[in-house]
């Protein structure tokens, strides 16, 4: 590829270029912004980038679990005498091996075993087996018998609390008191209030089910443990395991430099570590531990389900008064956040003086939920989103318009309310409703055929995004001009490798195909804390850039040795230093003595700390079409916008990808996704991709508009980038529910808008009518 041109945009040169300990947020940039391919995109596409999945290591043996097949049992006894005995079978463990006697926790309140014998979800590991092929070892854990005593189950939280219901936990199904919270008074606001309307809505449980399956491949040499694994945080991985495997951190080593998708699932260790590990350490093999995609829809986590209540009060001007918010839900059979965060759009998103919430979790023999994606927001959107839209119907103003009458300024869910560094909300509305034709298609007609159209809006913040330390990188500089960039963070799909490397591009002037990466393992590169959350751009690239300055520094102090020009007069220009004051004092980099004497130049930066005092968050406004069938139902996704406030664009192309990508889980959520349990057993009986609907290629619209409110904030961090994964699915399926509505006159407060629920609404509402 030929050395691409490096220059400032307009063609200037700046007066001070030289890097600072303190540097401040770019103005212009010749690299950050662009649209630019991923630089491991051949790898991945041409099957040579080598997953978790991937590994097969010499002599390597293939590991089956056997999982408890009901939802609340008792493991009595467990014999697998037998299995031992099979063909290619070379360990087995169970609840009794002392090899297998490990604790084991969900959430650090509650301590179980690695097999521990009372199972509260079906699912539940209960013994594993080691084999020379993975067909061997699924025969083996089949022959395994247990002897089970089955208890009754709850698998509705909405039943979980009702006299006579099994009890998860001792002592009940109460997951804690109740999380309240409040500010101002809600019965004035009220009655302050032209308006008041209440209703409920309630959001299904999704599953993450991402590409690449949960699993690891472990090897132990000697007392020190190697575990290629499909994760989203290496380091998090590396600390529990060795935590409980009561190991010093130095002796266990974790590499995930590719890993196919995780969206919340992967951020942390699971049984199957320790599983692998302990099969490993038996039969001093190397053992490979996938699960199958029906396993992961038992036990490697999910998006909870959440049952909300909530009234709203409005004058007639749009002024919001009061929100008052009840939320019922269930992290499965552990306490694993089930309602958290649902209430905080609630709290934090329109200007509102008196709200009140109250939040409950209860427990249900159901697998443990996980971190999925913004969690607690898409369903507080649901609820939020759609009740916004009744509000504007209610006093006859347009739902934009309402939504910027309450654009906040402050973050009034954090103590003391302080100001956002930015707030892009009014900006997404409004230039997103400009690029949509809001008012235009408004004003359509819907229909006069069974076929009707409409159109929705919905917003959103995400409370994180803004990233913050811990991070460490390295950044080395080659005498040939070359680099390497060394950093920890996992890069999950959404191309963490490429925008840091586009941040060292743009400080060194050096092509991204000229550019090393190491990442993602705790034996030979820096800390950094799991890519999620939307976190991942602005937590590592801060860190990135100050290493890459770090270099800088010494590059210019070399040169301006060799140059006779001062430090501060120097700046790069493709692959050559050059003088402020005069282009013709220039000398490549590869042509610089020092540098060549020196051998490497090696700059480290780390995370500085937020800024005190201001709350940063990304903010989103989304739009859609849709067409409904009121014969049968059917509802298709025309278009869609997506107008994003996270700061400053770092790559177009992979900023679009993300966008597109959280636009597609949204609608899942609206359409088709949801668990459902068997009501007779509390088994979930939608456990694989063909009865688990997630969006393909034919339920999502070929017109998907990503409209960047590309505004850096430089009070964030040194790149003026926010999160964005998170933000572009909270508001998704809201928007939907509105554009359903808009089109049929049919409020669906209940996901998925399936056939059949839409369809039982519509002929409900013709019979009233």
């Amino acid at each position: 590829m030929k050395t691409p041109k490096l220059y400032f945009v307009d063609g200037a040169v700046p007066e001070s270029p030289a890097p600072t300990d303190t540097p401040a947020p770019w103005t212009e940039t010749r690299v950050v912004g662009k649209s630019l391919p991923r630089v491991d995109a051949y790898d991945r596409l041409s099957g040579t980038a080598v997953y978790p999945s991937d590994v097969v290591l010499p002599d390597m043996l293939y590991a089956a679990v056997l999982r408890c097949p009901h939802a609340n049992a008792r493991v009595r006894k467990v014999d697998g005498s037998l299995v031992e005995r099979m063909p290619g079978v070379r360990a087995v463990i169970t609840g009794d091996s002392k090899a297998a006697d490990l604790r084991w926790y969900y959430t650090r309140t509650v301590f179980t075993k690695l097999f521990d014998p009372t199972c509260r979800f079906e699912g539940e590991a209960v013994a594993a087996v080691a084999a020379e092929t993975p067909q061997q070892a699924w025969d083996a854990v089949r022959a395994i018998t247990v002897e089970y005593e089955v208890f009754p189950f709850v698998a509705d939280e909405r039943k979980a609390l009702e006299p006579g219901a099994p009890a998860v936990h001792d002592g009940g199904n109460r997951v804690g008191e109740p999380e309240k919270y409040q500010r101002g008074d809600v019965v004035k606001g009220f009655a302050e209030a032209d308006k008041v309307l209440e209703a409920s809505y309630r959001t299904a449980a999704e599953f993450h089910t991402p590409m690449e399956l949960h699993g690891c491949v472990a090897r132990w040499d000697g007392k020190r443990l190697t575990l290629w694994d499909s994760t989203q945080g290496v380091y998090g991985v590396q600390q529990r395991v060795a935590s409980l495997l009561e190991m010093p951190l130095a002796n266990v080593r974790v590499i995930g430099s590719y890993m196919g998708g995780g969206f919340g699932s992967k951020l942390q260790a699971d049984k199957y570590n320790l599983i692998a590990a302990v099969l490993a350490k038996l039969t001093a093999r190397p053992v490979k531990l996938f699960l199958t995609r029906e396993e992961t829809f038992l036990c490697v986590g999910n998006r909870p389900p959440a049952g909300m209540r909530l009234k709203a009060g409005v004058k007639n001007d749009g002024t919001l008064t009061a929100f008052d918010l009840t939320v019922l839900g269930t992290g499965g059979a552990y306490p694993t956040g089930g309602t958290g965060l649902v209430d905080w759009l609630v709290r934090d998103l329109y200007t509102c003086p008196n709200v009140r919430t109250e939040a409950t979790d209860v427990y249900i023999n159901g697998g443990p939920s996980r971190p999925m994606r913004a969690p607690g927001h898409p369903q507080g959107a649901w609820a939020l989103e759609q009740m916004m839209d009744a509000l504007a119907e209610a006093i006859g103003m347009d739902p934009v318009q309402l939504r910027l009458k309450n654009v906040p300024t402050v973050s009034q869910a954090n103590e003391g309310q302080p100001p956002y560094t930015t707030t892009g909300l009014r900006q997404c509305l409004t230039e997103g409703a400009k690029a949509f034709g809001w008012d235009a298609v408004r004003r359509r007609s819907k229909g006069d055929g069974p076929v009707k159209r409409g159109v929705g809006v919905a917003a959103g913040l995400w409370i994180a995004g803004d990233g913050g330390p811990p991070a460490t990188v390295i950044v080395k500089l080659f005498p040939d001009g070359s680099a390497n960039l060394n950093m920890g963070a996992s890069d999950i799909g959404t191309g963490t490798k490429t925008v840091m490397a586009m941040v060292v591009a743009e400080e060194l002037g050096v092509p991204l195909e000229q550019i090393q990466i190491e990442n993602a393992d705790t034996g030979t590169t820096e800390y950094a804390t799991a890519s999620g959350g939307s976190k991942t751009v602005p937590t590592e690239a801060p860190a990135v850039r100050s290493a890459a300055l770090a270099v800088k520094r010494q590059l210019f102090e070399l040169a301006a040795e060799e140059l006779k020009v001062p430090a501060n007069q120097l700046y790069i220009e493709g692959d050559a230093v050059v003088s402020t004051k005069d282009p013709k004092v220039t000398k490549k980099i590869a042509a610089l003595q020092g540098l060549r004497r020196r051998g490497l130049l090696i700059g480290v930066g780390t995370r500085g700390p937020n800024i005190e005092g201001k709350v940063i968050n990304p903010f989103v406004a989304q739009f859609c079409e849709v067409e409904v069938d009121t014969r049968t139902g059917e509802v298709e996704v025309l278009r869609f916008l997506s107008a994003n406030d996270s700061g400053r664009v770092m790559n177009r192309l992979t900023y679009e990808n993300q966008v597109i990508g959280g636009i597609t889980m949204g609608i899942g959520l609206a359409l088709t996704e949801q668990r459902v349990f068997d009501r007779q057993t509390g088994k979930v009986v939608n456990r694989n991709w063909h009865d688990y609907k997630i969006p393909t290629a034919m339920d999502v619209p070929a017109d998907m508009t990503s409209l960047p409110i590309d505004v850096p904030d430089p009070e964030a961090n040194t790149t003026g980038a926010k999160g964005l994964g998170e933000p572009v699915t909270i508001p998704t399926a809201a928007a939907v529910a509105n554009a359903v509505y808009d089109a049929v006159g049919v409020r669906v407060t209940e996901s998925p808008i399936s056939p059949m629920r839409l369809i039982g609404l519509i002929a409900a509402r013709g019979k009233r009518g």
